[in-house]
Order: structure tokens, then sequence, then C-alpha cells
């Protein structure tokens, strides 16, 4: 017998806790550069407590072809990666309204 969600009550393979969490985060994607100029894709504002912040990076490095982390609350991924993020992060099931791309100076 499956094991039941404590937030929704139905049982974990019909839970949909992450996909009404998904559509209320409000999210924010910047580049930084760190040591020796490398630049990194930092996806912040996801809430680490409702969805599972490893699993959407193993998903992003996997679809940028590139290496990165799921620490602190963010996601960051190694290189510049602002052309095709927010429509990675749609096809993920975020709302594309509630994500912010701020532009690279």
């Amino acid at each position: 017998m499956s094991d039941i969600c404590n937030t929704c009550g139905l049982p974990e393979d019909l839970c949909v806790c992450e996909t009404i969490a998904k559509e209320n985060q409000t999210i924010s994607v910047k580049i930084i550069k760190k040591k020796f100029g490398k630049k990194y894709t930092v996806i912040e504002g996801i809430n680490k407590y409702e969805i599972d912040l490893k699993d959407l990076a193993k998903k992003l490095k996997t679809k940028f072809a590139c290496g990165g982390t799921a620490k602190g609350g963010t996601v960051e991924l190694q290189g510049n990666h602002l052309n095709g993020i927010k429509e990675a992060l749609i096809t993920l099931g975020f709302a594309p309204d509630t994500i912010e791309i701020k532009s690279f100076k």
C-alpha cells in the first residue's frame, strides 16, 4: 500500500503538492562571475522545502549539458544559459509569469 501525503492527504503517487508549489514560486535568474572570470547561471527564489532542488538541478544540468549544484536554496549552473533557461523552467512546470530574467552586463 502506498504512503499518504501529509499535506494534501492523497496517496504519494497522486500527490499534487509539488505541482501547486511550482505555480506559486517567484523565480529570479541571473549571471554571476566567480573565480577566474567564470560565469554561472544562478536560479533563486525556489522554496527548498516544497521542491526538490537536487532533482531540479539534475534535470537542468542534463538539459544544458553542463555542471552545477544545488546549495543554499539556489541552483547554480556553469556557464551563461540565460537564452534557454526560461523555456526549460516552463517545461519543468513553473509558471512563465513568475520567472524573472535579470540581464547581464
